[in-house]
């Protein structure tokens, strides 16, 4: 018969023994900065502001003939400017050489790397912050009815979730009367919060549709290319919301082509580990960068405007 004792008289009994894995906290996708380039001839050494700028449209004739002995007809020439100003961007993390000193983990490593992701989640809902400031504004009112507005902000509140319709809709608007030049090809990019993705691939319009092109978009879950738009999910909710109009119906989105958002770059973001202090005991890790994100055409006119926002009042 055997006698089992405690080896320890009172307390929690724990186990101190760590993976030596970790395991790091997913993050957004971040699909903007893609979409925007720096603007070339602007860096260290030249000042906080680029200014660029613009050439409008010489209005097309009623009739571009003319008579012998008369002089040729002047037209004027307007030239705007944009200016995109650039601002510090960082972050940092503190840690200590005891708390390095004792982890089991590469604690600077782990810093390093969730920096990183911080970064990147940060600007790319500053570079959000650039198209979602586009004049033209879209307002899906019912499933077959949209309200465009040219001021840049909704003048209602969305009482659908994106459609087909919606979709037929603001690409002729952007075709048609805007004239949008396509980012790439022909085709225009269209980037939506999962909401509208939901509410588009839901739509029995699209469904019919992809029954004859390509099936496999709904098994994969893509919506694919429709009228020379490409779209792009996008789950980052701080750059694009997923809630919005009457009980939440619409997700943000954006719809765009070429020229639509230009990025000053005084300093590339970059991660930098600070002098350590009180000899070596205090410790930090940052990201820092200078630059900004600006819309290039903030009008509404015709053959200036390169940007639809979805969103809501």
């Amino acid at each position: 018969m055997f006698t089992w004792t405690f080896d320890a008289p009172a307390g929690v009994f724990k186990s101190h023994t760590l993976s030596s894995a970790l395991r790091k906290a997913a993050i957004a996708e971040c699909k903007f900065l893609q979409f925007v380039k720096p603007e070339p001839g602007y860096g260290k050494g030249k000042g906080d502001t680029i200014t660029i700028s613009r050439i409008s449209n010489i209005a097309e004739p009623t009739n571009g003939r003319i008579v012998e002995a008369m002089r040729i007809p002047e037209d004027d020439l307007t030239i705007t400017t944009v200016a995109v100003t650039v601002n510090e961007w960082g972050r940092s993390v503190p840690f200590t050489s005891f708390a390095q000193d004792l982890a089991s983990l590469d604690l600077e490593n782990a810093v390093q790397v969730k920096l990183r992701d911080q970064m990147k989640l940060s600007l790319d809902t500053g570079a959000a912050g650039g198209f979602k400031v586009a004049k033209i504004v879209a307002t899906p009112l019912t499933a077959t009815t949209i309200e465009f507005d040219t001021g840049g902000v909704p003048l209602s509140v969305a009482g659908s979730g994106l459609q087909l319709f919606h979709v037929e809709q603001i690409r002729d608007y952007m075709f048609d009367t805007l004239h949008v030049p396509a980012y790439e090809g022909d085709d225009y990019i269209a980037l939506i919060n999962t909401k509208s993705k939901r509410s588009l691939i839901d739509d029995p319009a699209w469904t019919d549709w992809v029954k004859y092109t390509d099936p496999t978009h709904k098994y994969n879950g893509e919506i694919g290319r429709i009228e020379n738009i490409r779209f792009i999910e996008v789950n980052h909710n701080q750059a694009l919301s997923n809630s919005l109009g009457a009980g939440g119906v619409l997700g943000e989105g954006v719809f765009f082509g070429a020229d639509a958002v230009a990025m000053a770059v005084a300093q590339d973001p970059e991660l930098r580990a600070a002098i350590p202090q009180d000899f070596g005991r205090l410790k930090s890790v940052a990201w820092y960068g200078i630059l900004d994100f600006g819309i290039i055409w903030d009008t509404a006119n015709d053959g200036e405007a390169r940007i639809v926002h979805l969103t809501s009042a």
